[in-house]
């Protein structure tokens, strides 16, 4: 058993198809599926059931590939030890970051993070929560930027930023004339959200009171997939919305005919976190990428 079997190993259990595991490891079928059967022999179980239309991994193999990625992600830092011998801050550094955060911060971290470090790649991903962490155990990423807590033993945390959340409303909405906002005017708005796989949106919903909620869940039809959209809708009159206030130096505040107003309300806010597997070995570049974040960040949210 070699590095090699097990890079095999874990593209057909992720791709669940022998064909598609040897383009992704540049390599003939013949010779992904003898390399497997030869594990196979070696360890003395079945690791995929196959048929000629399936391929599916069974129990022990799932086990067996749980440990092959954790022994690849060791073997990646052995090369990445080896690379950053004279830089500790070399080399690829895999970040998820969630959609509604995403094209309002990295803007601002990129272009410091690499004249900072010029060494350090960082390498992109936007999903929804869900899927980044899905991805962070799967060891696809090596970090995410999330806005939610999300718990378990494997992983560690580092918060980045206090964010509040913004009002944004049609520039006619008779709320313009408002001195202040509430959270109970918010109650009063017929809002806007986006879908629920977004956890922006249960954030928002968890601010609101049982009638408004309900009244949201009536304008279901009208949630958008992204940000972006959203405000399109509120600019054309169907409604207001809340927005990260990251979100309010985007071109829409003076372009799509929306107002972004702040709102008193201590609760109408999110914390957004780094959160990475607690054996991730290189430490020292996550703590680079977390310092130029800090320092980029407007006077819109609280460090933390």
């Amino acid at each position: 058993m070699n590095i090699r079997d097990l890079k095999y190993l874990i593209a057909v259990a992720e791709t669940n198809h022998f064909g598609k595991a040897a383009e992704r490891c540049y390599v003939s079928q013949p010779t992904l599926s003898g390399q497997i059967k030869k594990l196979e022999e070696e360890l003395g179980v079945t690791l995929f059931e196959r048929t000629k239309r399936s391929v599916s991994i069974t129990p022990v193999g799932e086990e067996i590939v749980a440990l092959s990625k954790k022994l690849m992600e060791q073997a990646d830092a052995i090369v990445q030890l080896a690379k950053a011998h004279n830089n500790p801050l070399a080399g690829a550094l895999r970040i998820g970051v969630i959609h509604t955060i995403s094209p309002y911060l990295m803007p601002l971290v990129l272009m410091p993070l690499k004249l900072a470090h010029p060494e350090l790649r960082p390498v992109l991903t936007e999903e929804v929560t869900a899927n980044l962490m899905n991805m962070l155990h799967q060891h696809q990423l090596d970090a995410a930027i999330i806005a939610t807590d999300e718990a378990g033993d494997e992983y560690e945390t580092i918060p980045l930023f206090e964010e509040p959340f913004w009002l944004a409303h049609p520039s006619k909405h008779p709320i313009y004339m408002s001195d202040t906002i509430s959270c109970r005017d918010i109650g009063d708005l017929e809002l806007l959200l986006l879908t629920e796989d977004h956890c922006l949106a249960r954030q928002i919903i968890a601010l609101l009171p049982p009638r408004v909620e309900k009244r949201s869940e009536e304008m279901a039809d009208l949630r958008a997939a992204s940000l972006e959209t959203l405000l399109y809708l509120v600019g054309a009159g169907y409604g207001s919305t809340l927005v990260p206030a990251l979100a309010v130096r985007g071109s829409w505040t003076t372009d799509m005919g929306v107002i972004a107003r702040q709102i008193d309300c201590k609760s109408a806010r999110r914390t957004v976190r780094l959160i990475f597997r607690k054996t991730f070995p290189r430490k020292a570049a996550l703590e680079a990428l977390v310092e130029v974040i800090q320092r980029c960040l407007p006077n819109t949210v609280k460090v933390l």
